[in-house]
């Protein structure tokens, strides 16, 4: 994997770029005068970013793996230290398939109803392999999705979340918090 220069990166043209971003030369990036990114921020491989219409802010100390898909329409919030593991995909906007529209980007607008709303993911969130969220959701504080799940509704603090469509499963520690400082202290 081979990362953007910080003269290619400032190229693009983000709304703002914080320090020690790094971001696959095999990412794809739509609309980055849309697109935030905070401190120490890494975006592997084949991973989409598309804030057309919308935005997408990535604070800081976030990793987002390969295969990864952002669909910022309706606005993507990730909070520090918040991640996704590969090939989950955040969908802030989303055709309404229930039969009474066309779908998709070359129909005409009236003839589509879009579903969209912002997907928050609070500090501390965590992302499994293979999991997609739907528009109007917030993954509050410490919570967590499982692999290969659906999540369609706002989480609880602290929680484990998984399955289709994702449910609270059990409370999650909180340890890590102590390696916060750790952390900051090392970047700052």
């Amino acid at each position: 994997m081979a990362f953007l220069t910080e003269e290619k990166l400032k190229s693009l043209g983000f709304k703002s770029l914080g320090r020690n971003v790094k971001i696959s030369d095999k990412a794809s990036i739509y609309a980055p005068q849309n697109i935030s990114i905070g401190d120490n921020v890494r975006i592997d491989d084949f991973c989409v970013l598309s804030a057309f219409g919308g935005y997408i802010n990535l604070h800081n100390h976030i990793h987002i793996a390969v295969f990864c898909n952002l669909i910022g329409k309706g606005g993507i919030e990730m909070f520090d230290y918040s991640g996704l593991s590969s090939r989950v995909s955040l969908y802030s906007a989303s055709d309404d398939y229930s039969g009474d529209y066309l779908i998709g980007p070359v129909m005409v607008e009236d003839c589509l109803n879009i579903i969209q709303g912002q997907i928050i993911l609070e500090k501390y969130v965590t992302i499994g392999t293979n999991s997609v969220v739907l528009p109007k959701v917030t993954m509050k504080e410490g919570s967590v999705l499982g692999a290969f799940s659906l999540l369609t509704k706002d989480t609880e603090e602290w929680t484990i979340n998984t399955g289709v469509t994702a449910k609270r499963i059990k409370s999650r520690k909180r340890g890590l918090l102590e390696l916060v400082k750790k952390m900051e202290d090392k970047w700052n």
